[in-house]
């Protein structure tokens, strides 16, 4: 006759045993350490990113591609970059190493880091230059517009060349700041064959 009330006691004594027991499995297993190890790996690798309204934005190659699921980046080596901005501006870049984050809004370039912008023709006429920086390090902030480095950057404008031993360049604002061991070659846009200038620190 009590059988049954046994059987019932020690099913519900378990089922409590499981409930208390399970959430612990659980955050056991959470609080394991991400290892900072590749998840997946491309060889001869092509990302690419669009905007909301499907516009390609940017493209980034390379032979071969590492992705790290600890801090959701992409390693690329011999990487090769094009961008083109809203009103049609093309920008490229090289390195020998780049590391971008999953949503490919900024790229880090690293060794030989080549970014250029090609000239582009403004709706009054008139010319933005072609302009270039190059270092062994250049951090592009793809949705802010944006190049910064740590380390010495020499910064080509048109005929203009400028270098310093740190680097921010806004595009938005048409400003470049560079710090450190400054050094600058204005080129006379009135007449090309006469000397350069070189502006007094």
């Amino acid at each position: 006759m009590y059988l049954p009330l046994v059987l019932m006691g020690l099913l519900a004594v378990g089922t409590y045993w499981l409930v208390r027991n399970t959430p612990a499995a659980y955050e056991a297993e959470a609080a394991r350490p991400v290892n900072h190890e590749v998840d997946y790996f491309m060889r001869r690798a092509t990302v690419k990113t669009f905007d909301e309204s499907g516009r390609l934005k940017t493209e980034i190659f390379g032979t071969e591609a590492r992705h790290f699921q600890d801090t959701e980046t992409l390693e690329i080596d011999q990487a090769r970059m094009r961008s083109t901005s809203p009103e049609g501006r093309l920008t490229t870049a090289t390195a020998n190493r780049a590391l971008s984050n999953d949503a490919g809004s900024e790229v880090q370039l690293i060794g030989n880091a080549v970014v250029v912008r090609e000239p582009m023709q403004n709706s009054d006429g008139s010319w933005m230059p072609r302009l270039e920086f190059t270092g062994e390090f250049l951090h592009v902030f793809m949705n802010e517009d944006r190049v910064i480095s740590h380390l010495p950057v020499v910064l080509r404008r048109g005929s203009d060349v400028f270098s310093g031993d740190t680097f921010n360049y806004d595009n938005l604002d048409q400003v470049a700041d560079l710090r450190g061991r400054v050094k600058g070659l204005l080129v006379p846009r009135a007449s090309a064959g006469s000397a350069p200038v070189r502006p007094s620190r």
